[in-house]
């Protein structure tokens, strides 16, 4: 199975997006992320087993490269995700701060929510898809939770 390049973007663009900006946490950076991705696609004539496959594919060369695009020297003169916040916009005021909690936290545990919360991957997907045990998958999902729950409360707190 494969679709052209522009079906998959316009399917999964946003999605990798998403995913590029959990790790990078700047748009240009997760802009770059995402036209790195098709254009490995477009270059790569592989054959899919079906849409999960493909989506799974796009997802982990777009975290490969944020990953590489964030140990880069020269991202340390980027512009921060604190200073793209005021280009976003929420539906709710409860959104921004559980975005801004979200990404507080440490990126293994915001990359795994964001598949799991977002993609609405499963624990073994997300195990395969980052190339880690479920077992270590569960645990960063847990503790991942905690932060977050813990920052959560203490911004409600007088």
């Amino acid at each position: 199975m494969r679709l052209s390049v522009d079906e998959a973007f316009r399917r999964y663009g946003d999605r990798v997006f998403s995913a590029a900006f959990s790790i990078c946490r700047n748009r240009e950076d997760a802009d770059d992320t995402v036209q790195d991705t098709f254009l490995k696609y477009h270059t790569q004539n592989l054959e899919y087993m079906d849409e999960a496959h493909l989506k799974a594919w796009l997802l982990r060369v777009a975290i490969n490269r944020a990953k590489d695009i964030t140990a880069a020297f020269w991202r340390r003169n980027r512009v921060s995700w604190e200073e793209y916040m005021d280009e976003l916009e929420f539906v709710q005021p409860e959104d921004r701060t559980l975005f801004q909690a979200v990404m507080q936290l440490p990126e293994k545990y915001r990359l795994v929510l964001h598949l799991y919360y977002y993609e609405e991957y499963s624990i073994a997907e997300i195990a395969s898809t980052l190339h880690s045990s479920q077992g270590t998958v569960k645990s960063q999902l847990s503790r991942g939770r905690k932060l977050l729950k813990s920052m959560l409360a203490e911004d409600l707190e007088p």
